[in-house]
């Protein structure tokens, strides 16, 4: 090998060796460290939802969760946005679209969502769900409502861990639908986010 082919070499391994350097110390010389998943999932866990809020404010300041949605009252498109806080939601089926559905109405601040799944949060459900991979092996459902509270402590969140279409679990399906409402009523709509053909016609068979 030629005498320029080792320079040339040469300085390539010393430019890899000043690219190792640089990656592995901050801007004020100390070396930096990698935070582990765990400690990432601990802060996570640890990390508590805020305070509730009793009333809708229309002010406009960025601690309000609520001035963006309350615009919709000032310019008129919406007459009396409050009153999302007095509807109950059922959701059957927290995955790709239920759990998306979830958390729109969440944000949204409706006043209560019933959810329910029988499935368990998988780490292959990280590329298209809300869920987290700390939360692989949970319920959806316990792994929704510790998302949702966290996005919004004043939705209140009911969860069922349950197969609607086992005859036990349809009566307590049609239980909640008849008296699951903020005041033991019925609630206001039931959404059908299920994967499954049965799950849909036993949906439908309350429903209509």
């Amino acid at each position: 090998m030629s005498s320029s082919s080792n320079d040339v070499l040469e300085k390539l391994a010393n430019l890899r060796s000043k690219v190792r350097d640089i990656g592995s110390k901050s801007s004020d010389g100390s070396t930096s460290t990698t935070t582990s998943a765990a400690n990432i999932s601990r802060a996570t866990e640890e990390t508590k939802p805020r305070p509730k809020i009793v009333e809708m404010s229309s002010e406009v300041v960025d601690s309000n969760p609520y001035s963006r949605l309350m615009a919709l009252k000032r310019m008129g498109i919406v007459k009396d946005y409050e009153k999302i806080r007095e509807k109950t939601l059922i959701v059957v089926g927290v995955g790709g679209v239920g759990s998306v559905v979830a958390e729109m109405l969440t944000r949204c601040a409706v006043g209560k969502l019933i959810l329910f799944d029988y499935d368990k949060v998988e780490l292959a459900n990280m590329n298209r769900l809300f869920y987290q991979p700390h939360q692989s092996g949970l319920s959806k459902v316990e792994a929704a409502r510790d998302t949702l509270l966290h996005i919004n402590p004043d939705v209140e969140i009911e969860v069922h861990n349950m197969n609607i279409t086992t005859m036990e679990n349809f009566k307590i399906f049609v239980n909640r639908i008849q008296r699951g409402n903020l005041d033991g009523g019925k609630v206001d709509l039931v959404l059908s986010c299920v994967d499954n053909f049965e799950a849909r016609m036993t949906v439908n068979t309350v429903c209509f």
